[in-house]
């Protein structure tokens, strides 16, 4: 039984170690990407925005501000975050809409729950997740698309947010998250997320394809991202409020 508690307890530290090194994946000190937004529904019909997001680090915290630039319905408004790394600090969120010329607050429980921009992507999906946010147990290796992978489930101390459970694919030769299955209260597959199109840009791991499902209700979320840039002089004053609200 003592072996068996050990090995138990080896088995959670390893996801945990696991996730911290996904986390702490060298991506440089600043990132700029111009985003394409698809939005489909069960019915095949497509929404098409496009936007612009800037990243900076600030230790283990990291700001991040993005505008959307097409179409003229949504261009101009603006999505601002500030992520600490400390799990017991909320995150700060501000949402910009133009046409109201309004800022609205992102409040904790909203950013859990709510989704972002009619997306299939919650707010607290579109920004860095502190790892001890969650338990993580690494449950197996095995492959995935010819590559081999840890395969770690997740489960949120905080039970407000929208899934019960995560379990997600990590890629053990460049420490990126490949598939990730989110589970709703139920213990049922709620949405699905796959990222493809994976390789090097500047040196670093980059993405260039996600794709956010709801098996429940057919709707999905495809992002592409290009001219990604790393490691661009970016001012501290980017990331404020007063410039969300100017625009670029």
């Amino acid at each position: 039984c003592l072996a068996a508690c050990f090995a138990v307890n080896a088995w959670a530290q390893d996801g945990t170690e696991i996730m911290r090194r996904v986390k702490d994946r060298p991506d440089g000190e600043t990132r700029t990407v111009e985003v394409e937004l698809k939005l489909i529904n069960k019915r095949g019909d497509e929404r098409v925005r496009k936007l612009k997001s800037y990243s900076k680090d600030y230790g283990a915290d990291k700001k991040t501000i993005m505008f959307f630039t097409h179409p003229g319905d949504v261009k101009g408004t603006g999505f601002l975050t500030w992520d600490y790394d400390d799990p017991k600090k909320e995150d700060d969120k501000w949402l910009y809409l133009p046409a109201m010329k309004k800022t609205r607050r992102i409040s904790g429980k909203s950013s859990k729950t709510d989704y972002f921009m009619g997306s299939d992507f919650t707010y607290n999906d579109m920004s860095a997740r502190s790892v001890d946010e969650e338990k993580h147990t690494l449950l197996r290796e095995e492959m995935l698309g010819g590559q081999k992978c840890w395969v770690v489930e997740s489960v949120p101390n905080d039970k407000d947010e929208i899934y019960t459970r995560r379990v997600t694919w990590v890629r053990q030769d460049c420490l990126m998250a490949v598939k990730a299955e989110y589970y709703d209260k139920l213990n049922k597959l709620h949405r699905r997320l796959t990222i493809s199109n994976i390789n090097k840009v500047q040196g670093f791991w980059t993405m260039h394809l996600m794709q956010m499902e709801n098996v429940q209700t057919g709707h999905k979320t495809i992002i592409r991202m290009d001219n990604q840039k790393f490691n661009i002089k970016l001012s501290p004053n980017l990331f404020t409020v007063s410039q969300l609200e100017k625009g670029l």
